[in-house]
């Protein structure tokens, strides 16, 4: 995988930092940096960004001596439940993280057996959640973060959820012709943010990229009102450029 831009750029950078974990497991009281690229196979050049960002997140922790050693994050993982905890927890801070970065409510959701679901969120007052009226499992031709998951399946795939969930008209703008919306999410670039102008509800807007990882079909997603329309583009973009440490978040 040579390229690291577009959504391929999320994955190859969990990969990296999975790498270095493994590095660490086998010698949780430490090494030098050095030696980490040596025994992580890494580029040199592509440690310290990758290194400050576990340090920072508790999975190492930075000796002395200038070494690395593993962080009581990555050694509380020991349990399932614990495991758990950890993940939920460090997930929601980087959801929360990513909110007040971008300035706008943060969604993450999944495709399990069948169906969206929104499993996380991150919102203020300041930056509210978009009032669900309609069921997002039923809106996913509607939505973002519907048509964001939609376009991860394959074409049996979609045809089995447009069958299972007919696609209402929820505004003027909604996309209520089977043949148009496949045809939509066939046309939509792999790396660009997955748009809703208004599709789910009259004032906000939405902007949803994709999480991938092996087989599971996830995304992230920010919502703005209508009023802040001009900064669609450019909190897409950040969306899509801060997706690393999500994923990072969702994989440990």
């Amino acid at each position: 995988m040579a390229t690291t831009s577009g959504r391929t750029a999320p994955l190859q950078s969990v990969r990296q930092a999975l790498r270095l974990l493994e590095a660490i497991a086998s010698r949780p009281d430490g090494m030098s940096e050095e030696e980490l690229a040596r025994r992580s196979g890494l580029p040199p050049a592509d440690l310290p960004e990758l290194l400050g960002l576990l340090c920072r997140d508790g999975y190492l922790r930075r000796l002395t001596d200038g070494g690395y050693a593993a962080g009581q994050t990555l050694l509380a993982l020991g349990s399932a439940e614990e495991r758990r905890e950890v993940r939920q927890r460090k997930l929601q801070a980087a959801l929360d993280a990513l909110r007040d970065s971008i300035g706008a409510a943060i969604y993450l959701a999944r495709y399990t057996d069948g169906e969206l679901i929104v499993t996380h969120t991150s919102d203020t007052p300041q930056t509210p959640l978009v009032n669900e009226w309609v069921d997002f499992r039923s809106a996913a031709h509607a939505t973002a973060i519907g048509k964001c998951l939609l376009g991860q399946l394959d074409h049996d795939g979609r045809q089995d959820h447009l069958t299972r969930h007919r696609a209402a008209r929820l505004t003027s703008r909604t996309i209520t012709d089977r043949r148009t919306l496949l045809s939509s999410l066939d046309r939509q670039p792999a790396s660009m943010p997955v748009l809703d102008l208004q599709e789910y509800a009259v004032g906000t807007l939405c902007a949803a990229v994709p999480l991938t990882a092996g087989s599971s079909v996830a995304c992230l997603a920010l919502s703005l009102p209508v009023g802040q329309a001009h900064r669609l583009r450019r909190a897409a973009e950040s969306l899509n450029c801060q997706a690393a440490p999500t994923l990072l978040s969702l994989a440990l």
